[in-house]
């Protein structure tokens, strides 16, 4: 099924555990380091480096692109590697994740509260990924080098629903 951020986001309960679709919008790279930083700008009281209200985040550091691209290989990385954060992102407005495996409870449940979403995107394909993107420029952290934030415009990335709206989680099926 094609879908957009905007349609997800509006419509989060239309999509079922287990679902496959093809997304298109805005998504922004973040690692571990980038999402400590977020958290702690938002500590501080400063505005994070993009606007996580209604936001997409893409657990994934991408390869340097190679001449006549626009993005190396850029597939996800582990999930669970965000979870310390990943609640406190949700209270403030992110409302679709992407990455690979399984989230613990207190994530599937801040994701059941907020009515987010998460996605898994498939390991091992980060070549194949790279051709659903249409536009990357980096946004911040440039210093962190493959964890540097990264606004990319992808058209129909292929997904599948791991946690619904509800907080069924697909890997405790």
């Amino acid at each position: 099924m094609k879908t957009t951020i905007e349609q997800l986001i509006s419509e989060p309960q239309s999509i079922a555990i287990g679902q496959k679709i093809l997304l298109s919008g805005t998504i922004y790279t973040a690692r571990d380091a980038a999402h400590a930083r977020i958290v702690s700008m938002l500590d501080n009281k400063e505005n994070p480096p993009f606007n996580l209200k209604n936001s997409c985040i893409y657990y994934c550091g991408p390869a340097p692109a190679k001449p006549n691209q626009i993005i190396g290989a850029c597939g996800p990385t582990t999930s669970s590697r965000m979870d310390f954060w990943t609640p406190r992102l949700l209270d403030e407005g992110v409302k679709i994740l992407i990455g690979k495996g399984a989230r613990n409870q207190t994530v599937v449940e801040a994701i059941a509260k907020r009515k987010a979403l998460y996605f898994a995107a498939t390991g091992g394909i980060a070549a194949l990924l790279s051709k659903t993107v249409m536009k990357c420029d980096l946004t911040a952290f440039e210093d962190l080098g493959a964890e540097a934030i990264y606004k990319l415009e992808v058209k129909d990335m292929p997904l599948i629903c791991a946690v619904d709206s509800c907080g069924t989680d697909l890997f405790k099926l």
